[in-house]
């Protein structure tokens, strides 16, 4: 079976979480006043804010860190092409542990997983503790990281991932409070709209579903279609406008 016979994966999205153009482009700016020297993205997926900083604040460079190797082709060849290749390097491997220094700016988007291995919602302090040893003094944290907007009901945690709990995440103000008690003081509060959740939760599965309408009775449906399926189940009924995502722009203290 050749690659072409497979579900394209994630191409309709540009960023892999709700984020918009808009929000993006206000971030970067925001972040790049502080003209960083040195940025490190945790768990960087393909990498596409970083390079967007980089475009932004010449002479910068970066490290994205990420453990998918097909994500970490898709920076390369997006550095590539925009002429970033010779200020940034992906590395496809483990950010938990690794020696990688530290940055002006580190972001760490939906990724903080990577950074402790303590269960929910625990791993949120044991990222920000690390986070905190990794960027440099005066520097910046851009943390995306997942809060619950409101109680979720019994239904919906049943119909969201399996063995989802009420108390798997922070709400937002217990989140803020986390990234405090591990040293930073929050200069920017943000969170994602309904439109950017509906973006990405769309774009996530777009591929897959065109996939699925011009390849019905291809061996990988069944698999595909369940798989698709469940997610946007997963999604619909159970943390559609219950699970929130939190931008929290940080400052080390000290």
């Amino acid at each position: 079976m050749t690659e072409a016979d497979l579900p394209p994966r994630l191409t309709q999205l540009t960023f892999h979480g709700p984020l918009s153009e808009a929000r993006a482009a206000r971030i970067v700016d925001r972040l790049g006043r502080a003209a960083p020297a040195r940025v490190l993205d945790i768990g960087c997926g393909w990498g596409e804010l970083m390079l967007r900083v980089l475009d932004a604040v010449p002479g910068a460079t970066g490290t994205g860190i990420d453990l998918n190797g097909e994500d970490i082709a898709r920076g390369r060849a997006n550095a590539e092409a925009r002429g970033l290749a010779g200020r940034v390097e992906f590395v496809e491997g483990s950010a938990e542990g690794a020696s990688h220094g530290s940055a002006d700016l580190v972001l760490c988007l939906g990724a903080s997983h990577a950074l402790s291995d303590a269960e929910p919602p625990e791993h949120s302090a044991g990222a920000l503790r690390a986070l905190r040893r990794i960027v440099a003094p005066g520097g910046r944290v851009l943390l995306a990281e997942g809060f619950w907007q409101r109680s979720p009901t019994s239904a919906e945690l049943a119909a969201m991932w399996p063995d989802a709990r009420a108390d798997e995440f922070h709400d937002l103000g217990g989140l803020v409070d986390v990234a405090v008690s591990a040293g930073f003081r929050p200069v920017w509060i943000e969170t994602a709209d309904g439109d950017e959740w509906e973006d990405f939760e769309s774009g996530y599965q777009a591929d897959a579903e065109e996939w699925l309408a011009a390849h019905p009775d291809h061996p990988l449906a069944q698999e595909t279609r369940e798989r698709v399926d469940r997610h946007r189940s997963s999604w619909l009924r159970g943390y559609r406008g219950v699970l929130g995502m939190a931008y929290l722009t940080l400052v080390p203290v000290g």
